[in-house]
């Protein structure tokens, strides 16, 4: 990595180059950029009927490079608009890396103007290299998030240790004060405070086995009770429950792991929601596209809860009620038979959909379901699954396997136990002449409830 990256050129809404959407591995209802690179989702914020995604960009190719702040916009968390990108690398700082984005409601910051209150992006800078080392800094918008200006004053933290970036911002209202969370070194991060985002005191450490990079912070009730949990979460999607009093975080469970799959990565969750839902997006890291003018897309939306199983309390993530708004009608099979020799087959020919399922295995070894020409073995007697050559546990639910399947063009996203098990899962489709057929194998299994909705497009 060079020690200082030069600017990208700036990409204005006039200039940005076209694409129709109709790219035969574009993603439908997933979220890809128009053209070139994108990772880890950043800057997540809902601003005036406004959902506000940024993410890791590099506006001049399909690998990655420099990284600047894509940015788009959406007012339902489905159908999303591609703006100019929000926040380049320059020669001071070097790159623009991962961060988070608040609104300053109380103008703590000062840099609000006209009684307005700003939108702050907290975001690391910097390189690999001792010339150029991470630091903390923050940018201002004082025009719903269009434009960008750099504060005069950064870095408001200057390197601590590591690689010390991605850094997620909250307000903790008990305190009044801001609480930011910091990656470290390997599993290790930390906490800062600040009354005003500008100046940052240091406070107690976390450590979090089997995970690194971009934390996240946050309480949730527990379903059916009145206790409440802070959740204190990783890049790998490990997490740790525990209780926080504005500057240490106390942990109260070992690490836990909400995303099975090898696929979803970076998940940020969006600040200041309307409705007061904890929201979540995922970078799906490593899809492959060949030929296409971009490279990686986001996962879909996902609402977090905390729900108490007999092993304890653990996050539950699905998709976001606003998805169902692309539902094209719904085919449903109940008590239905499934032998060796005579799957299901789904009558939908577009090769998207939102899949629930209840299948009782009976005598079957197997049950496979062909997902446009790629297999998902569940294996009943290991209580398994097997997608893309990765395998995780899916244990059965009353006899059942109970699942729910989003799938995209090139993404499998998969959702058990009433979310507790969660996989992204990338894929290339492979030609077939059913989108979707469901078998049996080694003996009779029963579909006691099927319900597969094809998908409307929301891109294009």
């Amino acid at each position: 990595m060079p020690s200082a990256a030069r600017p990208s050129p700036v990409m204005t809404e006039a200039t940005m180059p076209t694409s129709d959407y109709q790219e035969a591995l574009r993603p439908r209802f997933h979220y890809t950029s128009r053209r070139n690179w994108l990772n880890d989702p950043n800057g997540l914020v809902y601003f005036q009927g406004e959902y506000h995604l940024f993410y890791q960009y590099y506006a001049k190719g399909c690998t990655w490079g420099p990284n600047s702040w894509g940015h788009a916009v959406s007012t339902d968390l489905v159908h999303w608009r591609q703006l100019e990108d929000a926040l380049h690398p320059d020669e001071r700082f070097g790159w623009i890396w991962s961060g988070s984005a608040v609104v300053d409601h109380g103008n703590t910051s000062g840099l609000g103007i006209g009684g307005e209150p700003p939108l702050i992006a907290v975001y690391t800078a910097g390189g690999k290299t001792p010339t150029t080392p991470c630091v903390q800094c923050i940018a201002f918008s004082t025009d719903r998030g269009r434009t960008w200006t750099k504060h005069a004053g950064n870095p408001v933290i200057p390197q601590v240790e590591g690689e010390n970036r991605d850094p997620k911002v909250i307000w903790h209202a008990p305190s009044r004060r801001w609480v930011m969370a910091l990656y470290l070194d390997r599993n290790d991060f930390t906490l800062f405070t600040s009354p005003d985002l500008k100046t940052w005191t240091r406070g107690g450490d976390v450590r979090l086995p089997g995970t690194s990079e971009c934390p996240d912070l946050f309480e949730l009730p527990v379903a059916d009770s009145g206790e409440r949990l802070w959740v204190f979460w990783g890049g790998d999607g490990f997490y740790r429950l525990g209780s926080f009093d504005g500057e240490r975080f106390t942990p109260t469970s070992g690490s836990l792991i909400a995303e099975h799959g090898p696929n979803g990565y970076a998940a940020q969750t969006w600040s200041d929601t309307p409705d007061g839902r904890r929201l979540q997006i995922s970078w799906m890291r490593g899809g492959r596209y060949p030929g296409m003018p971009f490279n990686q897309q986001m996962s879909v939306p996902v609402e977090l809860t905390l729900r108490r199983f007999p092993e304890g309390v653990r996050l539950c993530r699905v998709p976001v009620r606003e998805l169902e708004v692309l539902r094209t009608g719904a085919q449903r099979w109940a008590a239905t038979a499934l032998r060796p020799g005579a799957p299901l087959v789904a009558d939908d020919r577009g090769g998207l959909f939102d899949l629930i399922a209840a299948i009782a295995p009976g005598e079957a070894d197997a049950i496979v379901m062909r997902i446009n020409g790629c297999e998902l073995r569940y294996d009943a007697v290991r209580q398994t699954a097997r997608f893309q050559n990765h395998t995780l546990a899916l244990p059965l639910c009353e006899g059942e396997l109970r699942m729910r399947l989003v799938v995209d063009r090139t993404s499998v996203e998969l959702f058990a136990a009433d979310g507790r098990i969660c996989a992204s899962f990338c894929y290339l489709p492979e030609a077939c002449e059913d989108a979707l057929s469901i078998s049996a194998q080694g003996g009779a299994a029963t579909v006691r409830a099927l319900v597969v909705h094809g998908m409307h497009a929301s891109v294009g």
